[in-house]
C-alpha cells in the first residue's frame, strides 16, 4: 500500500510523453487512472497495458481545446470510480518561433491548448472537489516561464498564465478543499517538439532535447510526490530539469 493507492486520478495528454509515465506510475502505485487525449488508439493501448499489469485504468478520448470534453473526462471519472482525487493537466503543445514572425494562429494555439484547456480543466473538476471536501490539481507548466528565451515568447507567457492562475486558486483556497501544484519540466524527452512548425527552431529543439533531456519517468516521480503528501501538505511547484541544462 501506498499513499497513492485508491486515488482516483485523471490525466490530460495522456497518449504519450510526461502524461504516460505520470499514468503507468500512479497505477503501479495503486491509483485508478483516467486517461485522456486525443490519439484514441493509443490512449486504448496503454489503458490496456495498465490493465493487464493489474492495474485500474479506462480511455476517455478528450481534446482540452473544448470545454464538454474536460466535462466528460471529469463525469467518466466520478462515473466508474465514485469520486476524482486528482486532476493533473498535462496537455500541451510548443509552436516556437520570433514573435517578428506573427503566428498569430500558433499563438492562439497554445493559448487555447496550454491556458484556456488548463481553465476548462479546473471548471469541471471544482465543483466536484468542493462536493467532496477535497481535491488536487496538478499542471504542467515549463521552465520556460522562468527563463525567458527568444523564440518561446508566447508560450512563455501560457505557460506563466497557468502558473499565476494555480498561485491565484490556491490563495483562494485557504480552506483546506483545493491543493495546487504546478510542475516546472525543463527538457524531457518527449513529443513535444513535434508541434513546432517551423522547421528550423525544430531541428535546433530536437537536437537540445537529444543533447540534454531526462527522461518523462523523473518529471513522473515529481508528480508522485506532490500526490502522495497528506491532504494537508501542498506542494505547491516543483522545477525539474536536466543537472546540466543551463
Amino acid at each position: 500500500m501506498t499513499a497513492i493507492s485508491g486515488k482516483v486520478v485523471a490525466i490530460t495528454g495522456a497518449s504519450s510523453g510526461i502524461g504516460e509515465a505520470t499514468a503507468r506510475l500512479l497505477a503501479e502505485r495503486g491509483a485508478a487512472v483516467v486517461l485522456g487525449a486525443r490519439r484514441t488508439e493509443r490512449l486504448d493501448e496503454l489503458a490496456q497495458d495498465i490493465r493487464g499489469r493489474g492495474g485500474r485504468a479506462i480511455a476517455c478520448a478528450t481534446d482540452v481545446t473544448r470545454r464538454a470534453d474536460l466535462e466528460g473526462l471529469v463525469g467518466r471519472a466520478v462515473a466508474e470510480f465514485g469520486r476524482l482525487d486528482v486532476l493533473v493537466g498535462n496537455a500541451g503543445i510548443s509552436r516556437l518561433g520570433p514573435v517578428a514572425d506573427l503566428d498569430v494562429d500558433g499563438w492562439s494555439a497554445m493559448i487555447d491548448v496550454n491556458l484556456r484547456g488548463v481553465l476548462y480543466g479546473v471548471a469541471a473538476a471544482l465543483p466536484v472537489f468542493r462536493r467532496q471536501g477535497r481535491g488536487h490539481l496538478v499542471t504542467t507548466v515549463s521552465t520556460s516561464g522562468l527563463k525567458i528565451v527568444p523564440t518561446q515568447a508566447v508560450y512563455a507567457a501560457t505557460k506563466n498564465a497557468v502558473r499565476t492562475l494555480l498561485e491565484a486558486l490556491r490563495q483562494e483556497s485557504t480552506d483546506g478543499v483545493l491543493r495546487t501544484t504546478a510542475v516546472s519540466p525543463g527538457f524531457v524527452n518527449t513529443e513535444l517538439t513535434d508541434s513546432i512548425e517551423d522547421p528550423r527552431v525544430r531541428e535546433q529543439a530536437r537536437r537540445t532535447m537529444d543533447e540534454l533531456a531526462i527522461p518523462p519517468e523523473a518529471v513522473a516521480r515529481a508528480i508522485a510526490f506532490a500526490v502522495e503528501q497528506p491532504h494537508d501538505v501542498e506542494i505547491g511547484e516543483i522545477t525539474i530539469r536536466p543537472t546540466v541544462q543551463g
